[in-house]
């Protein structure tokens, strides 16, 4: 089942345009990274599908028109986004209180049962939380709500390595069940690089590349070459080349390893340094509305 489909989505704020005709597709049970430089128009993408902004062109989010039926869509639907929204004068206790009351769909036991698995205490307000406890509350709310699809907006921002690893470990154990939907953007691509089964990358407006994670790792390869071997590398035609530590690492797309491993050693590239080879020197700065 296809859970989100977009087709030719535009969206302009004045003379800036933040989606340049924008096809998608993300199908049930999949986990989409969508990766872009400020300004890509990431935030504008998210906006459209929870329905919180108007656009062009077609966009159906679990069949519906998110615009149009926004009311009914939230019920399928939750988002953690950066910013904190739980109250800081609210107690624990009164958070689970107020989702219990207001979402049909929120299971307290569960959500009880995620928070055993922290030190959060029930009498503790929001305020007296570090920011990764909050972020612990809020991923419980959310994954005790029986929703088919959540949206992820940089949802680990500030928060330390430890915690960044406990929030996705969480969301692959407790939550996603291989028919639940998770859309995430991040800056931080090498936390979700082992979570997610779909790659995005968006920039100015466009997507720049679309693949599977099994794509990635069969379509793209980093080659260290030897030094008696550079001359021959760079003639199969990388698309990124670096420096390090005297040594010239090679990205490579669609050329096979079997060929590469003959001149030095051989692995799959992380996202960050994908992303930074498709986007090169075509990342410009966040201007306008565009997000």
């Amino acid at each position: 089942m296809t859970v989100i489909e977009a087709r030719g989505l535009r969206k302009a704020f004045g003379t800036t345009v933040a989606l340049d005709s924008v096809n998608l597709r993300v199908d049930e049970g999949r986990i989409l990274g969508l990766i872009g430089p400020n300004g890509a128009g990431k935030s504008t993408a998210l906006n459209a599908i929870l329905g919180l902004t108007q656009y062009q062109g077609e966009l159906r989010v679990l069949g519906r028109d998110p615009w149009l039926e926004r009311d009914q869509l939230m019920r399928d639907i939750c988002f953690i986004s950066d910013v904190a929204v739980l109250p800081r004068w609210m107690r624990v206790s009164q958070a689970l209180d107020y989702v219990a009351g207001v979402h049909p769909r929120f299971d307290r036991a569960k959500a009880e049962g995620f928070l055993t698995k922290t030190d959060i205490k029930r009498a503790s307000r929001v305020r007296e939380l570090s920011k990764g406890m909050v972020a612990q509350l809020h991923l419980a709310l959310v994954m005790a709500i029986d929703a088919r699809l959540l949206v992820l907006d940089e949802p680990t921002l500030g928060l330390d390595l430890l915690y960044r690893k406990q929030f996705y470990d969480s969301l692959l154990n407790d939550y996603f069940d291989r028919t639940r939907t998770i859309l995430v953007t991040t800056h931080q691509v090498e936390d979700v690089q082992y979570v997610l089964t779909d790659l995005m990358f968006i920039n100015r407006g466009r997507i720049v590349l679309d693949c599977s994670m099994e794509d990635f790792e069969s379509r793209f390869a980093e080659l260290t070459a030897r030094p008696e071997q550079v001359t021959a590398a760079r003639a199969l035609k990388p698309i990124r080349e670096r420096q390090v530590l005297g040594r010239s690492i090679l990205l490579f797309d669609h050329v096979e390893r079997q060929q590469l491993a003959a001149l030095g050693d051989v692995r799959t590239p992380s996202i960050a340094d994908l992303f930074i080879a498709v986007m090169g020197d075509h990342v410009e700065p966040a201007t306008g509305m565009a997000k």
